[in-house]
Formats: C-alpha cells, structure tokens, sequence
C-alpha cells in the first residue's frame, strides 16, 4: 500500500511521504489565493471552493482566512456558513451536513501523532474522521479532535474542545466537552402537495407492478450534494 492509501484505510503513514506533501502544496497554493480574492467575488469564491473541496452543497460561504491540509477529504452540505480563520486538517474525511455554522477561529483536527517519539519524529501519523450533522451550530474558538461525530440540532459553546461524540439534540461546553443540557428536537413541517403531486401518486398506485424496495447501501447522505470536477 502506498503511504496515501494507508492515510485514507486509518492506518499508520508517513507524512512525508512526496505523493502526500505534493497534494498539500497544491491544497495549500490554492487557500492562499482563495484568501487573497475580494470578499464580495463570489463567482471566483465559489469557483475556488469547487476546485479544492471533494463535494459541496448549495449556499456555501467560507470567509477569509480559511486553511485546509488536502481539500478533497471535505465534503460540505447545503447553507453552509464558516467565520473567519476556519482551519482543517483533513487528512482523513470530514463531512459537514446542512445548515453548519461555524464561528471565528474553529479547527477539526483529523490527523495526530504517536505517542511513540521514535515514529513521530520520523514524520509518521494517523488519521480518523470526523462527522458533523445537520443544523449544527459551533461558536468562536471551538477545537474538534479525530474521530468525533456531532450528532443533529447541536449548539457547542465558545472555546470548547469537543473530545468525544456529542448527540443529536444537545447544547455542550467546556474542556473537555460535554453536554449541559438537551435541545428540542426541530419540528418536521410536511411539505404541501400539489394537485399535479396528488395525480402523479394515482397513477402509481393503478400500476399493478410490485414497488421496487429500494438498496439500502448502508451510508447516510447528509445532503443532495452537488459532485465537483476536479
């Protein structure tokens, strides 16, 4: 295995390796420019964004200065809005649901170094996702380590260092964090059907063919995601 294919299955890597420190150079040229844009571009902001993160969803705003290691281990959903000085070490992947919003100053962490000196002074390193849910809210200074999954409906306060997994429906703080109370779960408004709506599920249901049950291929999409060029 090559050490980019050991990075991406959890395993130890090197850091080093010239593969890896190329694609962090290329990352690294383009949030330089990407910082260095006018705010009020946004045709060009956008342009940028779709050429270094791997997916992004509708109404993605991340202002300047915005760090990431690799770019492509980032998938991020719809309206998604990111203060000032966002940084991300994605050395694995790290994936943002719908309606994120994230304070100044905030970093995920994906990758961290060995205990051992001996390997960790020889550049080697390992790397675990993080996941952040829908509606998900992450005041100023907030530290995300790897491996941590942020559930649904969460509020994280200021300067907080989110260690282990925070649930759906939480408000959390502190270092490490924890949850200081529970949220109320988003109501679900139903959306109204149309008359053409109501006429195309007659049609369906005269059919006399069997539903087809639907492959379930056990990964939750977070959002309808728009799939960008490299």
């Amino acid at each position: 295995m090559t050490e980019k294919e050991k990075q991406q299955a959890g395993e130890l890597y090197n850091s080093r390796d010239p593969e890896l420190v190329a694609d962090r150079v290329k990352a690294n040229k383009f949030c330089l420019e990407y910082n260095r844009l006018p705010c009020n571009d946004y045709i060009k902001r956008q342009w940028m964004l779709d050429r270094l993160v791997a997916l992004r969803g509708e109404n993605t705003i991340i202002e300047s200065d915005f760090f990431c290691d690799y770019g492509y281990n980032i998938v991020i959903g719809n309206n998604f809005h990111a203060d000032q000085n966002l940084n991300i070490l994605d050395s694995a992947d790290i994936i943002f649901g719908d309606n994120v919003f994230i304070g100044p100053n905030c970093t995920f962490y994906t990758s961290e170094r060995p205990l051992d000196c001996t390997l960790r002074n020889q550049g080697f390193e390992t790397a675990k996702p993080i996941k952040v849910g829908n509606n998900v809210c992450l005041r100023g200074n907030v530290c995300v380590l790897p491996g941590v999954t942020i559930g649904d409906n969460v509020v994280i306060e200021t300067g907080s260092v989110v260690t282990e997994d925070i649930p759906s429906n939480t408000y959390a703080s502190g270092n490490p964090c924890k949850e200081v109370s529970k949220l109320e779960a988003p109501k679900i408004v139903p959306e109204e059907k149309t008359p053409s709506d109501e006429k195309s599920a007659a049609e369906d249901n005269k059919s006399d063919a069997p539903a087809e049950t639907p492959k379930n291929d056990g990964k939750k999409r977070f959002v309808k995601l728009v799939e960008v060029k490299k």
